[in-house]
């Protein structure tokens, strides 16, 4: 059963990663602000992506309760750029994000595509494996 139970979090890992690398690459087709070298730098942003929603994520999210609370939740695909802009920063010219307001437009692209990937693709294959 505990076997069972960690390759379901790897396989549920792995989907996530390659459905989120999926999503890069059509981003990076859909918006000019957006550069994305490569698949493989495409499957590292998305590592580096999920380290930092783990990790820093919960920390910038805490602090900045006040101000999405008074925007009612419209301040929060800004958290979302401000993790889009550390992966820009870390892999420099192989993961780039032009302007501010097209860099919000693209995290929210990025978040309702991973929505919609995990309800439709991710959610039904994990309960086929339990």
């Amino acid at each position: 059963m505990k076997n069972n139970d960690e390759f379901n979090k790897i396989l549920e890992w792995v989907l996530y990663l390659v459905s989120y690398t999926l999503v890069l690459l059509i981003v990076d087709l859909l918006f000019n602000s957006f550069d994305l070298d490569n698949i493989w730098y495409g499957f590292l942003a998305v590592i580096i992506i999920s380290f930092l929603n783990k990790t820093v994520k919960p920390i910038v999210f805490k602090l900045t309760l006040p101000i999405t609370g008074l925007t009612f939740g419209l301040f929060y695909p800004f958290i979302n750029l401000f993790i889009l802009k550390i992966v820009d920063i870390i892999l420099k010219s192989h993961f780039q994000i032009n302007g501010i307001f097209s860099g919000v437009l693209i995290a929210t692209c990025i978040s309702i595509m991973n929505f919609i990937i995990e309800q439709l693709i991710i959610s039904p294959i994990m309960s086929r494996c339990k």
